[in-house]
């Protein structure tokens, strides 16, 4: 089935369907990864977003159960330049498309994604429409252009957890999680790092959380503007300096704000599997796995500050990709160091986690 894609400056492509029909919305991105689409495809940071994989061909191992970020897919479209639909892996238990279909999510193949993600890198990521109904680019630019952006809106209400739940009971660290559209992998690793986890909705107060009595409070990872969540941030300020805090993505973002940064929405983004990150402290080089379209602004004179140690940046373009607080017990990173997919440089982070709990006991900081 035929189906334009038409971003709202008129950049307008043609292909074909794989999966799904109709027409949807949302902010038009690429991701560089050359596998993981089924993890990409259900991370709810993609939520509002229609997503580009620059890998040419996409659906070649199938989808299965295990590898779901998720409980569905979160994207609102998938793009591609080949759609395989002949996957053959040991692992496989689903075509992409069928798994596409069970969920409603309209998957377009045959799109020049080369020339796509050219565009998205010099004008910018921007609003988009994909259609099977409507095969007019002047309609569907002025569609496009009416569709709400992601500046400003709370995207995590979409994706955060409605009630209370526990992930796990076994470990030795009591973690509240605050589930701001939180990846399963990122659940997996903090359990492996030996922590219980309760996980909350995004709302939840910060007098609720501290009644737990936690050891630590993880920030997740989510879709979105943090500057469209004051709430949350007001309770994150009121956590900071109570218990030990890790975030990641968002998370971090949040964090920034509630420590008096500020936040700025990137050209296009930081999405992919190979990302260079150094690590200020270490000298090291970290290729990480990224997604997110904020970022938090690098403060001036930043040696100075009594509270904020920068300890990360972007080779790629010098933003800010980590930070921690200077005699106080919260650290944080843009980068993704659970993957899910992507490499595994990062994951220590988990284990600095739980010895930042750890010194908060041996310190009475409790």
């Amino acid at each position: 089935m035929k189906a334009l894609l038409v971003l709202e400056d008129g950049f307008t492509l043609e292909g074909e369907t794989f999966a799904g029909h109709g027409e949807v919305f949302g902010e038009v991105v690429f991701n560089t990864s050359m596998m993981g689409y089924q993890e990409i495809i259900t991370d709810p940071s993609y939520k509002g977003q229609i997503v580009t994989l620059t890998h040419p061909l996409i659906g070649n191992y199938g989808t299965n159960r295990e590898d779901n970020e998720s409980q569905k897919p979160q994207i609102e479209a998938l793009v591609v330049r080949e759609y395989s639909p002949y996957p053959h892996n040991w692992r496989s238990q689903e075509t992409l498309a069928d798994f596409l279909e069970a969920h409603g999510v309209l998957g377009i193949e045959g799109i020049d994604t080369r020339a796509l993600t050219t565009h998205i890198r010099e004008a910018g990521a921007m609003r988009g429409v994909i259609s099977t109904e409507d095969l007019d680019p002047v309609s569907l630019r002025k569609k496009a252009s009416s569709h709400p952006s992601l500046v400003g809106r709370d995207m995590v209400q979409y994706v955060t957890c409605k009630e209370p739940y526990i992930w796990s009971e076994s470990g030795r660290y009591r973690v509240v999680v605050m589930d701001f559209g939180v990846k399963y992998n990122i659940l997996r690793m903090l359990e492996k790092a030996g922590c219980s986890l309760k996980v909350v909705p995004a709302y939840t107060t910060a007098e609720a959380i501290l009644a737990e009595n936690p050891d630590g409070i993880f920030l997740s990872n989510g879709p979105g503007d943090p500057a469209g969540l004051p709430s949350i941030v007001e309770e994150i300020r009121k956590l900071v300096n109570r218990r030990p805090v890790f975030g990641i993505c968002l998370g971090h973002q949040l964090l920034g704000l509630a420590l008096g940064l500020e936040t700025f929405k990137l050209k296009f983004g930081h999405r992919g599997g190979n990302h260079p990150v150094k690590n200020l402290q270490t000298g090291r080089v970290e290729i990480t796995s990224q997604n997110h379209g904020f970022c938090v602004r690098l403060p001036e004179g930043r040696d100075g500050d009594s509270t904020l140690v920068v300890t990360h940046l972007n080779l790629n373009d010098q933003t800010l990709e980590g930070m921690e607080g200077r005699g106080l017990d919260f650290f944080s990173v843009q980068y993704h160091p659970e993957s899910a997919p992507g490499p595994h440089d990062s994951r220590y982070l988990f284990r600095k986690f739980t010895e930042m709990m750890d010194t908060a006991y041996r310190g009475g900081r409790r």
